[in-house]
């Protein structure tokens, strides 16, 4: 069952239900009005019959005199008195005695006998009106009894009734007409509900739309078009938006770190093929029949221990690679970067001792990891000694709440389309190929300054050297 449907139905029930309690109240109110009004009209008529038959019995041998405030009526058999000679045809008079036995009608017939029980002639016997509502041949009749007292005692009973179809047909058709009116009106109403209701929920209708084509195409740049005001259904629409956008941001990582992933396992895979492949080669030499020579053993030997090392080379910066990766915490403590500087620049001069390195770091004191920013120093360094045949200069400033160290060769320097890759992993440009490495350096030192929340940059220039700076944040406690 859709919300449309429900809505509409909810609707329509509290219409029906206000129909039933506005009919039901509207039915009583005109059932009681009617009532009362016609009880008005005969206790009216009974009083001056009462005052017409009270006469007779108290002035039996005076004639009647005529009224002003009585009309004229006719009812010839019991007293010929102007009250009874003008009766209302619409209204049925019987006189009974104490004792409710029939003494007059208009015709003299114990056939005009009207009903009266044996509580409302007890209730009459004690001088109190009685209503009741009875059914005769012509269909239902509303009869009041009113006692005519003399002396206190009860001596008749003047009973005066109304047919009450006319009522009845009345108060039938207005059922009627209220059950046909709520009929149509509900019919109306759940035509109106469900349009109203539909209108309303047109936008999430296309808000669903919208997420099935983007589940169907994945296409996560899509946005829901709503132009209307900022109510519920507005905001909904908001936030499916700002949810697509941070789907798409999320998408385009997962998408990123797939891409990355496939081909970070496609050069190790590269990488490992050829020293593995050497390796292999050389056992199989050592496995000839007859034995190599015990010189051509030697070099096979001094290939597989090079080839070894290459291997746990490699297999180590992947670690460290994958550390960084997963996100592994570094110390975040103040360092000396003097001390770090000269660490790093004694070991790099047992690479090449020929070299000369020059540094010229001040007393400043960075917020980091004490080894990683070693590591990085060390990359540096080990790549000017590759590609720099000249003086190698490290320095370091203070700059605000940063600390920048500077890496400065003399190198042949970097093109700019080669530049902009050299933090790829495994990308090695037009490098020599007789110069050792992966192209994992310049990647593992990146990503240990991201790790201690510094930032990494190369300027070059071909012909004039290059210069590789490190920030990290300085240490509040310098």
């Amino acid at each position: 069952m859709s919300i449309r449907f429900r809505l509409t139905l909810l609707y329509s029930a509290i219409l029906a239900l206000t129909l039933i309690l506005f009919g039901a109240v509207l039915y009583t109110i005109q059932a009681r009005s009617t009532l009362d009004a016609l009880k008005r009209d005969l206790s009216r008529s009974s009083e001056r019959l009462a005052v017409a038959v009270l006469w007779s019995y108290t002035h039996p041998a005076i004639p009647l005199p005529q009224p002003e405030r009585l009309p004229p009526v006719r009812f010839e058999v019991f007293i010929d008195d102007p009250a009874f000679q003008g009766l209302r045809e619409r209204e049925i008079v019987r006189v009974l005695d104490a004792d409710g036995n029939l003494v007059a009608s208009p015709f003299g017939s114990a056939e005009d006998a009207l009903p009266l029980n044996a509580t409302g002639l007890q209730k009459l016997r004690n001088l109190n009106e009685w209503w009741e509502i009875a059914s005769a041949q012509d269909g239902r009749l509303l009869i009041y009894n009113r006692p005519i007292v003399a002396e206190g005692e009860l001596i008749s009973i003047v009973q005066t009734a109304r047919p009450l179809a006319e009522r009845d047909r009345s108060l039938a058709g207005l059922g009627t007409t209220l059950i046909v009116a709520s009929l149509l009106t509900l019919l109306l109403a759940f035509g109106i509900g469900w349009a109203i209701s539909g209108i309303t929920l047109r936008p999430i209708h296309h808000i669903t739309q919208t997420a099935q084509a983007i589940g169907a195409e994945s296409d996560f740049s899509r946005r829901v078009d709503y132009t209307g005001p900022n109510d519920e259904i507005g905001q909904l629409a908001i936030t499916f938006n700002s949810m697509l956008s941070r789907l798409q941001d999320a998408y385009q990582r997962v998408s990123q770190a797939l891409r990355l992933q496939r081909e970070f396992v496609a050069d190790v895979s590269h990488e490992l093929r050829t020293p593995l492949t050497t390796v292999h080669g050389n056992l199989a030499l050592l496995q000839r029949e007859p034995p190599l020579p015990e010189e051509d053993k030697a070099d096979v030997l001094t290939d597989l221990v090079e080839e070894s090392d290459r291997l746990i080379r490699l297999v180590n910066d992947l670690l460290v690679l994958a550390r960084a990766d997963a996100g592994r915490s570094l110390l975040q403590e103040p360092a000396s970067v003097r001390s770090v500087v000269e660490e790093a620049c004694r070991q790099a001069r047992q690479l090449d001792r020929q070299r000369e390195i020059v540094e010229a770091v001040p007393d400043v004191t960075v917020l980091g990891d004490r080894d990683a920013l070693k590591q990085v120093l060390l990359i540096l360094l080990d790549n000017a000694l590759k590609y720099s045949p000249g003086v190698i200069t490290i320095s370091a400033e203070g700059v605000g709440d940063q600390v920048s160290i500077r890496v400065h060769d003399s190198g042949p320097g970097i093109p700019a389309d080669t530049l902009q890759h050299v933090f790829d992993r495994f990308y090695r440009g037009e490098a020599d190929p007789a110069v050792p490495g992966f192209g994992l350096g310049l990647p593992i030192a990146k990503a240990q300054t991201r790790e201690q929340g510094g930032t990494i940059a190369i300027e070059s220039q071909p012909g004039s050297g290059s210069i590789v700076q490190v920030n990290l944040p300085r240490s509040p406690t310098a």
